[in-house]
């Protein structure tokens, strides 16, 4: 069998990606653009090459051999920024997972690993393919070593053959290295000779060949000016050829067979691509996880009965409701679980319901029960008349707070994780996807009866770990009483609108009319607007604007494109309000009117208790996060949402700017503190204090630059994210955050000493001792460790504001039940609570909402709430 050797530049690619994409993270805060651009290129690579061997090439560090030679080699090149650092570990997990070898050699480049591979290989007459972003490699070009450079981003490759090379550059491989002798690099900060470009240089070696050749014939140079710079400038030129070779015979402590590669398997990438939040490619993977090995598992004793009595009862309980989907405000129950000290019980689902014992039991509050997922569990009892009270412990909001980086996790997957071996993953037993399926109920009562028993023998461990991390009173006190409230939140869901959602469409889809006929009057004709290779044609060809990126299909349309082209012609920002308001029109209104529960006509969101590492509440079907506000069309989704009966009002209550007052908090910065204490605007006070100036003269600009910077601090933004937010220099950036710690230093002794404290504890905490544990912190490599330093200084202050809106929606249930008002909580989003109400009830929750939130937990601070109300909740904010 023939081998084919693929050698990838793993920092050009990594760098081309990350500049050529948006900043993306996944739902953990990890940055992931550079990443998700490399493996779109890997699996291209492995799709389309077949390799039967790779590498992946890294450098080693900022010294190499060449600096002996010039020490000012690469210099001048701006720091890396720690958005791309914390991606370059990221990359190398990934390439573990595809099973892909990387090697990297101190005092050489990646170029030089490359090189010495691939002339190995030639050697061997394998089939070679480069892939870099760098033309430097062109020099590696031979009958056997094909050199493919990225064009346009990462988007767009093209291939260099000794053929090819010479077609669309007029040069040899060898010719690449004297080019670059005498045109220089300013990438890499190769001097060569100046005023000489590629088009000078190109021209004297095709008429000379060589750079030895071209000196040794300098006096036939009549170009005055040229013949003296190469004169001038003869050492640099070969200093530069010095410079420009790769080294093709590096100390390289591996083997051709040392990069045999057979492939990868699907389920050794699927929890990486999950975890990094790459769905998308997901889909792209070949072949499917395979089924899960059968276990031999110990026998286990449980009784299946027909009837419930009292008798099996002693008030201390494991209890679990089977629910094979996810969705469980329509899941059914597939059967019912008890585990005591009276032993394990299976009873099918109507035969429990139909038994007076178990409905008194399930509502008695003295009788005290264990369960996974409370919320869940009351949701499912309510749709069926079922006031579920005593819950004592759940198992998943225990694990989600010792560990909240293994969150989300099922009951099996924790028994396993903590030595419990007899039990199947819920995906061994039903298949998941398309394959989902409910099997027979001898299979099925085994499984819930294993999954039951891990509830009940692991309550006592988890209680002392939370015990042991002064976590308890977070546990009982806030968590398990909060998964009950939004059990009662989702249950009544919101109500929506539809007609007034339909109009939305409507009145939508008649704007998307006007605004299409306005782009394809100035386009001069009809096309298909949605169409991104039709609309490429009439933006790059006809209208002839600038090229700024090019895909494998043509010239690239995408967001990014359109923006940076609007000074250049007018059609370009009716494009993109064109896409912002389609996307309201499939997202928001079309996707809210999916969602609305038949029966209730209502929307019955699912809050995700235990998903985030900051202790913040998500929420799906449908996000309620997300609903847009910065377009008025997109404000306007809001009032869709309305009061559920006549006469009733809906009541929103916003926290204003609670992390930046956790952060003063926290820091105990005198000048942060005074300007919340006295009720100043704080972005307004910050603008006056960077650009030194009056309060009237403080613009709007100067605030938006001034609020990016404070909300910026709190997510440890760095000069590189501020120049992305801002559209300014790094190096205004970089000024613009300096100026901002003068003004409060404390804030800057507090990022300092949370990270001491991380490297000390292992973990930071909330100021209610939720912890997050960052094991990198410590880490000897620089961007795991870097990544983690951030989380340090953000995770307290997102973790705290997270815990007080918690509290207080707690403090604001019983206040609600003491005061015998009718007004129940809807939503929660972001820091605010809506709530409805009938309308004579309106004053008094002006006066209880704002007091109850603003007095939950006492800061050094004053927590300030703004409150109004209306119909819907459009016309209460």
């Amino acid at each position: 069998m023939s081998k084919k050797l693929v050698l990838i530049d793993g920092n050009s690619l990594l760098f081309r990606a990350f500049y050529a994409l948006p900043l993306l993270h996944n739902d953990k805060g990890v940055y992931t653009n550079a990443v998700y651009g490399f493996t779109n290129i890997l699996l291209n690579i492995l799709e389309e090459e077949k390799p039967t061997h790779m590498l992946v090439a890294f450098d080693a560090g900022k010294t190499t051999f060449r600096h002996s030679t010039f020490k000012e080699y690469k210099g001048g090149r701006q720091k890396t920024p720690p958005e791309l650092s914390e991606q370059f570990p990221l990359t190398r997990e990934l390439l573990k997972a595809f099973h892909i070898p990387h090697y990297e050699l101190d005092m050489y480049e990646a170029d030089d690993i490359i090189g010495t591979l691939a002339n190995m290989s030639n050697k061997e007459k394998w089939d070679v393919k480069v892939i870099s972003g760098d033309q430097d490699l062109l020099q590696l070009v031979s009958e056997n070593v094909t050199v493919d450079v990225t064009k346009k981003g990462v988007s767009e490759v093209e291939s260099y053959t000794p053929e090819s090379l010479l077609e669309k550059m007029e040069l040899t491989p060898e010719q690449i290295i004297d080019l670059k002798a005498l045109m220089g690099d300013s990438s890499d900060n190769i001097p060569g000779v100046p005023g000489v470009g590629v088009k000078t240089a190109t021209k004297l070696l095709k008429q000379y060949r060589t750079l030895e050749n071209l000196y040794d014939h300098i006096d036939e140079i009549t170009a005055k000016k040229l013949k003296e710079k190469l004169e001038t400038y003869k050492e640099d030129a070969w200093m530069s050829r010095d410079l420009a070779t790769i080294n093709i015979e590096s100390p390289i402590t591996i083997s051709l067979e040392d990069l045999n590669f057979e492939g990868y398997e699907y389920q050794d990438i699927y929890s990486l691509f999950s975890e990094l939040g790459f769905r998308t490619l997901l889909d792209r993977l070949h072949g499917e996880a395979e089924e899960a090995p059968q276990m031999e598992l110990e026998p286990f004793h449980y009784d299946i009965i027909d009837e419930l009595s009292t008798d099996l009862f002693t008030g201390e309980e494991a209890l679990h409701l089977e629910m094979v989907t996810e969705n469980y405000h329509e899941a059914k129950i597939e059967a019912v679980s008890i585990v005591g000290e009276k032993g394990c019980f299976v009873i099918e689902t109507e035969k429990a319901f139909q038994s007076d014992v178990f409905i008194q039991w399930l509502e008695d509050e003295t009788k005290k029960k264990f369960v996974f997922d409370a919320k869940a569990m009351k949701v499912a009892l309510l749709n069926r008349g079922v006031h579920l009270k005593g819950i004592s412990f759940d198992l998943q909001l225990a694990a989600y707070l010792l560990n909240p980086a293994d969150n989300n996790e099922e009951i099996t997957a924790i028994g396993r994780r903590l030595g419990e071996k007899d039990v199947y993953l819920d995906e061994e037993v039903y298949g998941k996807g398309a394959k989902l399926a409910v099997p027979a109920f001898s299979v099925l009562s085994e499984h819930i009866a294993r999954k039951t028993n891990i509830i009940y023998t692991l309550k006592d461990r988890f209680i002392d770990e939370l015990k042991k991390n002064e976590q308890m009173e977070l546990f009982k006190e806030l968590e398990l009483p909060l998964a009950l409230i939004l059990a009662d939140i989702e249950h009544v869901g919101v109500q929506v609108d539809v007609e007034r959602l339909k109009e939305m469409g409507v009145e939508l889809t008649e704007r998307l009319d006007t605004i299409e006929a306005e782009i394809h009057e100035l386009a001069g004709e009809k096309f298909n607007t949605n169409s991104p290779k039709q609309l490429s044609v009439i933006l790059f060809e006809k209208l002839k604007l600038p090229v700024i990126k090019k895909t494998k299909t043509g010239y690239s349309t995408a967001a990014d494109v359109l923006e940076r082209l609007q000074p250049e012609h007018e059609i370009i920002p009716k494009l993109l309000l064109y896409r912002q308001l389609k996307k309201l029109q499939s997202t928001y209104v079309e996707g809210l009117l999916k969602v609305v529960h038949k029966d209730t006509h209502k929307i019955h969101t699912r809050f995700n208790q235990a998903l985030t590492q900051t202790g913040r509440l998500s929420s799906t079907e449908p996000n309620l996060q997300n609903i847009p506000i910065r377009l008025e069309e997109g404000r306007k989704i809001r009032q869709a949402f309305t009061s559920s009966q006549k006469d009733w009002l809906m009541f929103a209550a916003d926290y204003s700017q609670i992390e930046l007052r956790v952060l003063a908090h926290i820091s105990g910065d005198k000048k942060l503190m005074e300007a919340f204490q006295e009720n100043k605007d704080i972005h307004t006070q910050t603008a006056m204090d960077v650009f030194h100036v009056e309060e009237s003269e403080v613009n709007s600009n100067m605030r938006r630059q001034a609020k990016a910077v404070n909300f910026g601090i709190v997510y440890g933004i760095s000069d590189y994210g501020l120049s992305q937010s801002l559209q300014i220099t790094r190096k205004e950036a970089k000024q613009f955050i300096d100026k901002y710690f003068a003004i409060y230093p404390d804030v800057k002794q507090y990022m300092e000493d949370i990270v001491q404290e991380a490297k000390h504890n292992g973990y930071v905490s909330t100021i209610m001792k939720r912890r997050r544990y960052l094991p990198e912190i410590t880490s000897s490599n620089f961007n795991q460790r870097s990544f983690a330093e951030r989380t340090a200084m953000n995770t307290p202050i997102q973790g705290s504001a997270a815990d007080i809106i918690k509290k207080a929606m707690i403090d604001l249930d019983q206040r609600l039940k003491e005061e015998k008002l009718q007004a129940r909580m809807l939503m929660q989003v972001h820091d605010e609570l809506i709530l409805e109400a009938p309308k004579e009830e309106m004053d008094v929750l002006a006066k209880i909402v704002p007091e109850v939130m603003e007095k939950t937990v006492q800061l050094n601070v004053p927590l300030m709430v703004d409150y109004s109300y209306g119909k819907s909740w459009f016309d209460a904010n």
